[in-house]
């Protein structure tokens, strides 16, 4: 099937509410921009059903020892590497655990790359370098839906047995024929008419934390809303590790203070000593046995704690 006309796509058309822009003042260019991007939410919200299926897949694969592979380019291939570049101090993975692939490369992040989106080969070829495996979800992000690079890494990465998903902003479309199934958020035309860094990338921007921050929320990593499973590399985020471990301990500063060094300046584990009332060793024992889920770690702790 041939692809649609770009012209033809919600996210290529004019939209009437930014007629004249140009000849507007400041405030009123800013309140239009605002208008529109206030009806992001809700194109998120009817796609939900699909998002949260993508977090259970994740999750899932994740518990197999797999890996979530974001591709697409332009745009889209920098909302997929800002998430996955998030993903390891929020929640004390390996950057291997979340992935990106964007077309032009590393270099694309900062530079104009937007050449390389219309090449099948390179997509195929980078999806290649990833040895995708059936332990693997892969996310193809095109607001278009259109993006040879982006529709031939998908492709390749099904036909290795990888779970895939499309991200797109246009129903229909070639990448999510590719894919397994798709996440639509159908945000309409942009203010600057084909833009899909605004409405589309604020969209897609939203779904991938939607679908990494449930995925790893379902793994345990959370505790209450508290996230739990960082690292505390510098003084900041050991001030916000003595936080949580008081807000979620209900402790005084001293306590949590006096448990996370103990526990060798980890988290979980000193979360895990507080709530269950065992030492370091059970402690991290428990966390090994639940793979890391806080939660479950308490209740196994608690249960095996010694008289």
């Amino acid at each position: 099937m041939k692809p649609r006309r770009l012209q033809d796509l919600t996210t290529e058309r004019a939209n009437p509410q930014s007629n004249d822009i140009d000849l507007k003042s400041a405030l009123e260019i800013a309140r239009i921009i605002n208008a529109e991007d206030a009806k992001v939410a809700a194109a998120v919200q009817h796609a939900l059903p699909q998002i949260a299926r993508a977090i259970d897949l994740v999750a899932a694969h994740f518990r197999q020892g797999g890996r979530l592979l974001y591709v697409g380019t332009g745009t889209s291939g920098r909302i997929g590497a800002l998430d996955a570049s998030e993903i390891p101090p929020t929640f004390a993975t390996p950057p291997s655990l979340v992935q990106y692939i964007i077309a032009g490369g590393p270099k694309a992040l900062g530079a104009e790359a937007e050449a390389s989106e219309d090449s099948r080969e390179l997509g195929r070829a980078e999806m290649v370098k990833r040895k995708p495996t059936k332990k693997d979800v892969v996310i193809g992000i095109a607001a278009s839906g259109r993006t040879p690079f982006t529709i031939a890494a998908v492709e390749y990465a099904r036909s290795r047995g990888a779970e895939t998903i499309a991200l797109t902003c246009n129903p229909n479309s070639q990448l999510e024929r590719a894919a397994h199934f798709a996440i639509v958020t159908d945000v309409g035309p942009e203010v600057l008419t084909g833009s899909s860094r605004m409405k589309a990338g604020t969209a897609q921007k939203m779904v991938l934390n939607m679908i990494t921050t449930g995925a790893m929320t379902r793994l345990g990593y959370v505790y209450g809303n508290l996230m739990v499973n960082l690292r505390l590399k510098n003084s900041k985020l050991a001030e916000r590790g003595i936080t949580i471990l008081q807000h979620a301990a209900d402790v005084d500063r001293e306590q949590a203070h006096n448990a996370l060094k103990s526990a060798g300046h980890d988290v979980p584990v000193a979360l895990v000593m507080l709530k269950a009332g065992v030492p370091r060793a059970q402690a991290a024992q428990a966390l090994k046995a639940t793979a890391g889920h806080v939660r479950k770690a308490i209740a196994l702790a608690q249960k095996s704690k010694r008289p």
